[in-house]
């Protein structure tokens, strides 16, 4: 099971002539003072000896881990683990040292019938599902949960841990951070941090620069009530990136997405709530490209916790490059040339479909958006953008006449009035 991505992509021009895409997955809650990392509680004894084998290691994994005893942390892997994962399971472990964890424990949940696969020789084998809780202080309110798909062998009256990749023919693949592929390097700031590898070092210096602000610029306009902490993670290479925000947006298309496990939207808070960005794309940008691309990706961070799954992208996708592009002072040709040049031609019939934004008109669909949003920022005032937006987009998706009667309720016209208002705003503004 991999990180849950909301399905909003985007991949176009940002900030004059620079290819990049941005996804809009996520947001979190109240703001909340760090915790210490604290070893794991203890879950209920298990009745079955099996059961509490295995939870005992894993808790003694934990605890080593939090503390730091890179001996205990790896004396309880199976000797004859094939000599490859014990080496990973060590840099794991030294990978983790600069990363700050405020939690870190292991919960069983069922288990996967071993049919299928030849287990290694050993006096019992069990393969229970294990799922991995953490917590990055600063930044997480709420765990990340994570599939660890581990094989355990008993030697003796000894359980041990012997394998993460064996049960994946069995189609179960434990989910890999950024600890699993190098050296974890960390820079801190007041919103947050950026995390990235060797190598990497001059692009999170150049991130750290821009975040205290952009964490300021989104809260000045969606209000104090989220996190105002982020993660931003630059992967090192096309694997990370895969694993970190899935296949489909892991092209070199992409600078930036923002990414989450999982949002209730009862209590408007998500899990796992990070910024990747893609080396190749993010390291050539522009000082203001790249300002603008954080301030986007960080909007969704904001925002993610007041919006449903299928609330409209114009809004939603618009409203996030309101965000970074404000106080820019980029002209509007510059900031998009698509929509400038279609007005060469035609004034836009209408709003900017879900299906606009996949395909050869996804950049004008991105900067269409971004002017109506500037547009309804001017008409209504920005704290009236923002109310929009929480209305519409905490509704997720209606039917075109629900659509209509909530774009009435928050700006007193309906669509089609919005469409006209829009279309006078594009005259002047792009003389």
């Amino acid at each position: 099971m991999g990180r849950l991505l909301g399905g909003w992509a985007r991949a176009g021009r940002l900030a004059l002539t620079l290819v990049v895409a941005c996804t809009f997955l996520t947001g979190l809650g109240l703001a909340v003072t760090p915790a210490e990392p604290t070893a794991p509680s203890p879950t209920a004894v298990a009745a079955d000896p099996r059961e509490q084998g295995v939870h005992d290691l894993l808790a003694r994994r934990a605890k080593a881990l939090l503390e730091r005893d890179e001996r205990a942390f790896t004396a309880d892997l199976d000797p004859d683990a094939d000599p490859a994962f014990v080496r990973r399971q060590r840099e794991l472990f030294r990978n983790l040292a600069a990363v700050p964890l405020a939690e870190w424990e292991y919960r069983l949940e069922g288990e996967t019938n071993l049919a299928g696969i030849t287990p290694p020789a050993a006096d019992a084998v069990w393969a229970p599902d294990v799922r991995l809780v953490y917590r990055l202080r600063g930044v997480d309110v709420v765990p990340s949960t994570q599939t660890m798909a581990y094989l355990f062998t008993k030697r003796g009256d000894r359980w041990y841990l012997n394998s993460d990749t064996a049960l994946e023919p069995l189609g179960r693949r434990t989910w890999r951070g950024p600890w699993d592929f190098g050296p974890c390097h960390v820079l801190t700031g007041t919103g947050g941090f950026v995390l990235s590898h060797p190598g990497g070092e001059p692009l999170a210096a150049r991130v750290l620069a821009e975040l205290d602000a952009a964490v300021d610029t989104v809260t000045q306009v969606w209000g104090p009530a989220w996190s105002r902490q982020v993660a931003v993670l630059i992967p090192t290479n096309a694997d990370e990136m895969r694993a970190l925000v899935g296949p489909g947006f892991a092209d070199g298309s992409i600078a930036g997405v923002a990414v989450a496990d999982r949002v209730d939207v009862e209590t408007h808070t998500a899990q796992g709530q990070r910024v990747v960005l893609n080396p190749t794309g993010a390291s050539v940008l522009s000082p203001l490209a790249l300002r603008v691309l954080l301030r986007h990706e960080i909007t969704h961070v904001a925002a993610r916790g007041e919006t449903v799954d299928g609330a409209p992208m114009w809004l939603l996708e618009g409203f996030a490059d309101y965000v970074g592009y404000r106080g820019s002072d980029v002209p509007p040709r510059k900031a998009a040339p698509a929509l400038a040049a279609q007005l060469q031609r035609e004034l836009p019939a209408a709003l900017p479909s879900d299906a606009d934004f996949r395909g050869p008109g996804m950049e004008l669909a991105y900067q269409q958006s971004w002017s109506v949003n500037l547009y309804l920022a001017q008409r209504l005032g920005e704290p009236g953008l923002v109310s929009l937006h929480r209305r519409i987009a905490g509704a997720g998706r209606v039917s075109p006449e629900r659509l209509d009667a909530l774009v009435l309720e928050t700006t007193g016209e309906d669509l089609a009035g919005l469409v006209r208002g829009w279309q006078q705003f594009l005259r002047a503004a792009f003389p």
